[in-house]
């Protein structure tokens, strides 16, 4: 009994000097973002490279790499491969980053990962995620992967994760986030997501735009790098929901063969990712991977249980209907609100927190005026404050009350709710993770 109190603390201790001793993007913002490989190269360097130990797929993008990253190890996974996934930021336990066949990585690994390369952080004082890109990969080398799903953490070609040589690059989709470090156009940021385009690897890009594809095109002719666009490839021609499932009907835009599937990720945006997700399993098909259509069909109906993939759209309670969702910059909000119009026979009651260094005003402009708001905050340094927040949403004729603490405020929309009210609570990877529904006295 005592080594096992002995060892939560130490692990509780490791996670400590991590989160303290480390600059961390999630928590401080821009000011931890190393704009260089510099540190992730010298990390993997005193590991040995492990990065260059299994085969990866890298995923970067503006919205929709979440999701997509755990699709495609899902489907990987059934198809019998041994498969690492590395995503962030996590929502409840740091080792939700870092996942093989759906399971964390150990807590002991963490804890003799992290005494091992002490004083390589006490010598260049990496960020956090640096630190951890470089356990994701010791991880997944020491445990022999097949091949892993590496999730870029924020743009691409500066990215800690863009030390790795893919057999597949995917770039999701481009939309306006973080333009103080990824610039202030579309081309811009679309030229950062670009920069993990290697030499001769295929490329996947899901979401093109007139303003971005030239970008892309460019980049993968320069690189002599085969390009693929997803929407020019597939298109959803009918979804519905039913039991709890987004079902999705897909037809090949060469052949019109059409194919049918049941996800249990039920956001609508889905439709979209699902394309990004098939044309790259089918480009790893020619690669030589051994997918079949039965893989990917019994993985897409299950990913949630496969990776432990939490947020997107997710029903925490059913009465009221009780939904959580990550969105948090322009495109997710638009997604979010294209959403709520299948509940118009709903009254809507919505908390959201948001952070500072986000476009405010731009995701406040899109939110409908019809709603409650409960306006919140996460606890971390980078949070607004929910009165500054109240008072800029009071600008765009969005009116409610503020709460110090996100299940606070989500306990007011609980009991201001009837049962068959809708509570969404949206804005903030962070506000996201810091509900707990088993601290709230919910009605039913």
């Amino acid at each position: 009994m005592n080594s096992t109190v002995f060892f939560m603390q130490n692990y509780q201790q490791t996670i400590d000097y991590l989160f303290g001793r480390l600059p961390m993007f999630s928590r401080i913002g821009a000011a931890a973002y190393k704009s260089d490989l510099t540190n992730t190269l010298k990390l993997c360097e005193v590991l040995g490279n492990p990065q260059n130990k299994f085969k990866s797929v890298h995923i970067a993008g503006t919205n929709g790499k979440g999701s997509t990253s755990h699709m495609l190890a899902a489907i990987l996974q059934t198809s019998g491969y041994k498969t690492g996934l590395y995503t962030s930021p996590h929502l409840k336990d740091f080792r939700e980053r870092i996942k093989i066949n759906g399971e964390m990585v150990t807590e002991e690994f963490v804890i003799q990962f992290t005494e091992k390369i002490k004083p390589v952080i006490e010598s260049i004082e990496p960020s956090f995620f640096e630190i951890t890109v470089a356990m994701a990969f010791e991880w997944f080398a020491l445990q022999k992967v097949d091949i892993a799903v590496i999730e870029v953490g924020l743009g691409g070609r500066l990215d800690s994760t863009n030390v790795i040589l893919p057999v597949l690059s995917v770039i999701t989709n481009i939309s306006y986030d973080h333009m103080n470090l990824l610039g202030n156009t579309l081309q811009e940021i679309a030229n950062e997501k670009a920069g993990i385009i290697k030499y001769k690897i295929p490329v996947i890009v899901g979401q093109s735009a007139i303003e971005t594809k030239d970008v892309f095109v460019n980049r993968a002719n320069e690189l002599n790098v085969p390009i693929y666009f997803a929407s020019e490839k597939k298109w959803v021609t009918d979804w519905e929901k039913k039991n709890h499932q987004l079902v999705v009907t897909v037809a090949d835009i060469a052949t019109d063969e059409r194919k049918q599937y049941s996800l249990d990720l039920t956001g609508i945006y889905q439709t979209k990712n699902i394309l990004t997700v098939l044309t790259a399993i089918e480009k790893l098909i020619e690669l030589g991977w051994k997918i079949t259509d039965k893989d990917v069909a019994n993985a897409l109906i299950k990913v949630k249980k496969l990776t432990g993939f939490h947020g997107r759209w997710e029903v925490i309670h059913s009465t009221p209907l009780t939904i959580i969702d990550v969105g948090h910059n322009e495109d997710g909000i638009k997604e979010i609100v294209k959403q709520l119009e299948y509940y118009d026979d709903k009254k809507i009651h919505l908390v959201i927190g948001m952070v500072k260094d986000k476009d405010i005003d731009r995701v406040l402009s899109l939110l409908p005026k019809y709603v409650t708001y409960y306006f919140t905050k996460a606890n971390i340094p980078r949070a607004l404050p929910e009165h500054e927040l109240k008072a800029k949403a009071a600008l765009f004729n969005l009116y409610g009350n503020c709460y110090g603490d996100v299940n606070e405020a989500l306990q007011k929309a609980v009991d201001n709710a009837g049962e068959n009210d809708l509570i969404l609570i949206c804005g903030s990877v962070f506000v996201v993770g810091e509900v707990d529904k088993n601290f709230i006295r919910w009605k039913n």
